[in-house]
């Protein structure tokens, strides 16, 4: 090898090193400003268009460039309980987030365009079915 090969190496080292510095640094800015915009809505971006409330907890529906975002959020949050949202496209399969939570389930986002969603959400026994929106 010559000595200018040798020299080279570094660069690139820390040319690499730079890529993946600012790539880290747009990630931690994109999560930042999504955060900020998520607010009390649970993590949904965009407008909301349907308010689904039930016994057990309230199902918020977003909407924003042809994508639906859903988050069912409980009436009374405390001890971990069965909590449930999904969000279906016509002609897709549902996307669901179901476990056992204390405060939200959510948010699911699917893409729609301009077709029509099913959306469901449930906290513990109780629970609530949109049938078909938004067409």
């Amino acid at each position: 090898m010559d000595s200018g090969a040798i020299r080279r190496r570094p660069r690139r080292r820390l040319a690499l090193a730079a890529a993946v510095l600012a790539v880290s640094g747009a990630f931690a800015l994109t999560a930042t400003g999504t955060a900020q915009a998520a607010g009390p809505a649970g993590g949904c971006a965009g407008r909301e268009v349907k308010t689904l409330p039930f016994k057990t907890g309230v199902t918020h529906v977003y909407k924003r460039n042809g994508y639906i975002c859903a988050v069912t959020v409980a009436r009374t949050p405390g001890p971990l309980r069965t909590m449930s949202v999904s969000v279906q496209a016509r002609g897709n399969r549902p996307v669901v987030d179901k476990g056992r939570f204390r405060q939200h389930a959510g948010p699911v986002t699917v893409h729609a365009g301009r077709r029509c969603v099913w959306i469901k959400g449930s906290v513990g026994r109780y629970s609530v079915s949109s049938g078909w929106i938004l067409c």
